[in-house]
């Protein structure tokens, strides 16, 4: 079935005018250089894609590729690098007893298995609790990085609760890519670590001539950590054109959307989709205010939308894992069907303008997009 030959129903959407003069403070210029002195680091591909241009009516689309950052399929290592790298040196320099740690965290899948490169690279433990949904693949990725894994039998939620319980233990260490009140200063190093990805956007568009930056970035959206890292990039910047933000996230698992429309964090029942690392029911607290601040829209989308989008990045020489291609799969939701018009204008969209879609993961990343179910 086309997709225009679907039944009409009403797109889950959610658009904030005022987004663009949000306005708050830029992350730290440290952490591309770490990033930079890592012997394994380089950018990214930011591939442009005519054909994805000519179909949304704009007037230059880019894939910034995430599918093999710092040897994994994700974006996910620029923030566990950057934050296990801050927490082991305070954790040197508060003069605690020598020797390895075990670092802890819960995962839908590529953050536990940095979290896990990471720890082995640098001598230590890791113990990652992983939800149920997650695929065997994914699971045995992280095994072989030589992690201890428990596999709960319940939603991501309940893995990071389990998580942090482990965690309280005085040789461990919580790195967990969402925060809550108590727990934040770890989750911000995380956020930090993904500016290295905006950075790279901004010089690799300067190259081919758009020095102003982009009309619209599309992100997928799990608890909003990359989400705020894009905002944080973005709306930082004193003056000039700012790009429009929209959010993506699956129809299961729309804690940002709902929380957008409610007008204060909530937390959402999720149910099974294939876009396993945007599975998550509640809003990192520290992300929150820049999401409400600063994102000009939010969309939801069915894991089949989010597969055919892999499917035509794929044909296009891109491996994109469902939650990758969610970016192009939700910008195409808001561009077509009822109102489409008017949510083009509400994000600022015209003929010339110049979007990027961010891929976050590779197929390798998540196994789903291989196996179909």
């Amino acid at each position: 079935m086309f997709e225009n030959d679907r039944p009409s129903r009403t797109l889950p959407w959610f658009v904030r005018p005022a987004a663009r003069a949000w306005r708050c403070a830029p992350a730290p210029a440290e952490v591309r250089g770490f990033h930079f002195s890592l012997p394994d680091y380089a950018p990214t591909p930011l591939t442009e894609i005519p054909s994805l241009a000519a179909e949304l009516e704009v007037g230059r689309v880019f894939v910034k590729d995430e599918s093999y950052r710092l040897g994994l399929p994700a974006f996910k290592a620029l923030g566990a690098s950057w934050a296990i790298h801050r927490a082991l040196a305070e954790r040197a320099a508060s003069a605690r007893e020598p020797g390895p740690v075990t670092l802890v965290t819960a995962t839908d899948g590529n953050h536990g298995r940095a979290v896990a490169r990471m720890a082995h690279r640098l001598g230590q433990h890791a113990h990652v609790f992983v939800p149920q949904g997650v695929h065997p693949q994914a699971v045995a990725a992280i095994v072989a990085e030589q992690a201890k894994v428990t596999e709960v039998p319940g939603p991501y939620d309940e893995a990071v609760r389990l998580a942090a319980e482990e965690a309280a233990a005085p040789d461990a260490v919580l790195v967990q890519d969402t925060a809550w009140p108590g727990y934040e200063q770890i989750p911000g190093w995380i956020v930090e670590g993904y500016s290295t990805l905006c950075a790279e956007i901004d010089e690799q568009l300067a190259a081919e001539g758009v020095t102003t930056g982009p009309d619209l970035v599309s992100i997928p959206v799990g608890v909003g950590s990359l989400a705020q890292a894009v905002v944080t990039h973005y709306r930082s910047r004193p003056s000039g054109r700012a790009s429009a933000l929209l959010s993506v996230e699956p129809e299961s698992a729309a804690c940002v959307l709902e929380s957008l429309t409610l007008g204060a964090p909530v937390s959402v029942t999720t149910g099974d989709t294939t876009m396993a690392g945007l599975n998550c029911g509640t809003p990192s607290s520290i992300a929150w205010p820049y999401l409400c601040g600063g994102l000009d829209a939010a969309v939801a989308v069915a894991d089949a939308d989010s597969a055919r989008a892999a499917g035509d990045l794929a044909a296009l020489g891109i491996s994109s894992g469902p939650c990758g291609a969610a970016s192009l799969a939700g910008l195409r939701a808001a561009l077509t069907g009822a109102d489409a018009e008017e949510r083009r204008t509400a994000l600022g969209l015209g003929p010339s303008s110049v979007v990027v879609l961010l891929s976050t993961e590779g197929t390798a990343a998540n196994p789903h997009s291989t196996t179909g179910h």
